[in-house]
């Protein structure tokens, strides 16, 4: 399985630079999959739903499906926070895992920057930074720097570092 990550600061363009690929890679006939960072505590189940009093009531695990597609969610009640390696472990095969967030795990990424942001760039001290989407001019000389909105050149660029 192929894995490739995209980071950077908040509001940098990440998610929609994540969405924009996996469409690109979608129609190149790819199969992708994804995995997302969240800082923060986060819900996939709303309240009053069933699969959130299953969980609510102290469910460890709870294993959610219909005919369209299926969800587990995994309470870690104190346990540490799963590692990435340990997480991709957890995927179905796919052509590219596509990584938002984890920007100190030490896989191959490319930050997403805009200078609007105010925000400096991550590359400098980050070697599994392998080029940058920018929007406006990074000033850096050392790697790629891509238009953050030229979807196709970003893919090919992971699509080459990859052997897709």
């Amino acid at each position: 399985m192929r894995i490739y990550g995209v980071t950077g600061w908040k509001n940098a363009g990440k998610t929609g630079l994540m969405v924009r690929l996996v469409a690109e890679f979608r129609a190149r006939g790819l199969v992708v999959s994804t995995l997302k960072h969240a800082h923060h505590s986060f819900d996939v189940d709303r309240e009053g739903k069933d699969s959130r009093r299953h969980r609510e009531a102290g469910a460890g695990q709870v294993l959610l499906s219909s005919a369209r597609r299926w969800a587990l969610m995994t309470e870690l009640d104190g346990a540490p926070e799963p590692t990435l390696h340990d997480l991709l472990g957890l995927m179905a095969p796919a052509d590219l895992v596509l990584i938002e967030g984890w920007k100190r795990d030490r896989h191959p990424k490319v930050e997403a920057w805009r200078d609007a942001t105010g925000r400096p760039l991550i590359a400098p001290d980050d070697p599994t930074i392998r080029a940058v989407a920018a929007k406006g001019d990074p000033g850096l000389a050392d790697r790629p720097v891509i238009d953050l909105d030229d979807t196709g050149a970003i893919a090919d660029f992971i699509a080459r570092e990859t052997g897709l």
